[in-house]
């Protein structure tokens, strides 16, 4: 049996096959060949080692050759799947209809990756927001320019190793399968949705963009297709609901249906930057990080009046970017391009927003789209204070700990631009309150996280949705719907690329099942 075994080498030597050979034989491992199978980076005790996972085969034993290929059958002629969304839930439920031999449908009301550029231009540099095509929508969803991080803890949902193969079948770098925390970046993304998205079409599916659903066909709870904004009516023997966390005119339409929903914890806070070398010094404990090491990153959590506050979306040598899907409202996000070589570190800092938080905004009581709501004041309140355009709200970790408007802002990768604001004029009182203390605590775990040189943006808010569309977790069905499957971070059941594209093709297995194609 091949012998997976764990070695620390300096991160001049960890990339160097001589080095591990080595460095396995001086431990008395026995070898006649071997692979790197994992790849981190241990950083504690103040001297930087990557540590490594090796699989050694002796005499007779051979890795494995087999690559991996997504099963490709002639669908076009084949019973009909209709996929709401063309982000990775999308595209990985399309996927798996065709290797079952069903012919997935993919509506997407945005633009194919390429084209969205244009409008992603006039959002940063022109502060024109186009609802149907900008950072969360369009082919390859919010993950498509968003970073591409792969890092994921659902490895008990489905198979992660299957998600991995198949971004690199389609283009990612075979290291995604290594690495601890995989990422693929933003630049190389849209080539490898376009590989996706020839597949399907090859396959005889069909992906049909500027293409927003507006209404549903329903018949005693039953769905059984859907109308869009072009007058069609689509029918199939399942609907994949697979919007995202932003498309809040979905949520509307299910209520309006009488189509059961409620709300959903989700999390809300800034961006906060550094400049990269910072982070790194505070990381590697080295003045220069030097070639054989990537940008680090870090991960932070601490308690705050019983909530946590926590960094999320972390990107190294990353921009923050304007992801607003609404005039009148601001929204931020990070991503990274892949060589991750950008001046600035950026991560969401944020804490947990409940339905009880809701319950203090008299406005909707009851209302299960409730955290909805919530979260566009606090957007729409960003964009106002910082003069209804695209610049943000922004602060100096110092001074928003202080609560002190910032007289001098250092550079920021926020392309539109930001503006000194008190973010406690943006905040909910006590989400403020949270963050303020939480800062402190970081800058006692991170010495030199907490100084004038690192600013804040307002706000982070699409960290996952403030709805849940409930469903069978057995059947992957709505509790009260039949034909509809609620899939990924719209629905409330992922939290990524990878757990995304997961749920994505389990939830076209079950539509399978519940056509009868598939044994349970």
């Amino acid at each position: 049996m091949p012998k997976i075994v764990q070695i620390q080498l300096e991160p001049e030597k960890a990339f160097d096959p001589v080095a591990q050979a080595q460095a396995l034989r001086s431990s008395g491992i026995a070898f006649r060949h071997f692979e790197v199978t994992k790849r981190s980076i241990d950083a504690r005790g103040g001297k930087v080692r990557y540590q490594l996972a090796i699989t050694c085969y002796t005499e007779g034993e051979n890795p494995g050759t087999e690559t991996y290929e997504p099963i490709q059958n002639a669908v076009g002629n084949a019973p009909e799947v209709l996929i709401v969304g063309a982000g990775p839930a999308g595209y990985f439920a399309a996927m798996e209809c065709i290797a079952l031999g069903l012919k997935p449908i993919v509506l997407e009301r945005g633009k194919p990756v390429r084209e969205r550029r244009r409008d992603l231009a006039q959002l940063t540099r022109s502060h024109i927001v186009n609802p149907e095509s900008n950072y969360c929508f369009g082919e390859g969803g919010a993950g498509t320019y968003s970073d591409g991080k792969l890092y994921t803890r659902s490895d008990k949902r489905g198979d992660i190793r299957k998600v991995l193969d198949t971004f690199c079948f389609f283009g990612a770098d075979a290291d995604i399968r290594v690495n601890a925390r995989p990422h693929i970046g933003t630049n190389k993304l849209p080539g490898i949705m376009e590989a996706m998205r020839a597949f399907i079409l090859a396959s005889g599916g069909e992906i049909r963009f500027d293409t927003r659903v507006t209404d549903l066909i329903l018949s005693d709870n039953v769905l059984l297709g859907v109308k869009t904004e072009k007058n069609e009516s689509l029918r199939g023997i399942g609907v994949i609901l697979a919007t995202g966390h932003s498309a809040d005119d979905i949520y509307r339409l299910l209520r309006s249906r009488n189509i059961y929903t409620e709300p959903k914890a989700f999390a809300l806070g800034v961006r906060a930057e550094h400049p990269q070398g910072l982070i790194d010094s505070i990381q590697y404990k080295r003045a220069e990080r030097g070639e054989f090491l990537p940008p680090a990153y870090y991960s932070l959590v601490t308690q705050v009046q019983g909530k946590g506050v926590y960094s999320f979306c972390m990107c190294p040598g990353g921009i923050i970017a304007p992801c607003t899907t609404q005039e009148g409202m601001i929204v931020t996000n990070g991503w990274s391009p892949s060589k991750r070589n950008n001046p600035f570190a950026n991560s969401g800092i944020v804490t947990e927003i409940t339905p009880e938080d809701a319950r203090d905004w008299e406005e909707y009581p009851g209302d299960p789209l409730a955290l909805l709501h919530y979260r566009a004041q606090v957007e729409s309140a960003a964009c106002a204070v910082a003069g209804h355009t695209q610049a943000a709200p922004a602060q100096t970790i110092p001074d928003f700990i202080k609560g002190k408007l910032s007289a001098v802002l250092p550079e920021c990768s926020y392309t539109p631009g930001i503006v000194s604001a008190d973010l406690r004029t943006v905040l909910p009182q006590a989400v403020a309150q949270r963050l303020q203390k939480g800062f402190s605590d970081f800058g006692k775990k991170m010495h030199g996280y907490v100084t004038s040189e690192a600013v804040l943006v307002a706000p982070e808010s699409r960290t996952s949705s403030p709805v849940r569309i409930p469903r069978d977790p057995h059947t992957l069905m709505h509790v009260q719907t039949a034909g509809l499957f609620p899939c990924a971070e719209g629905a409330g059941y992922a939290g990524g690329i990878v757990s995304a594209a997961i749920d994505g093709y389990r939830c076209a297995r079950a539509v399978a099942v519940y056509a009868g194609i598939l044994k349970d």
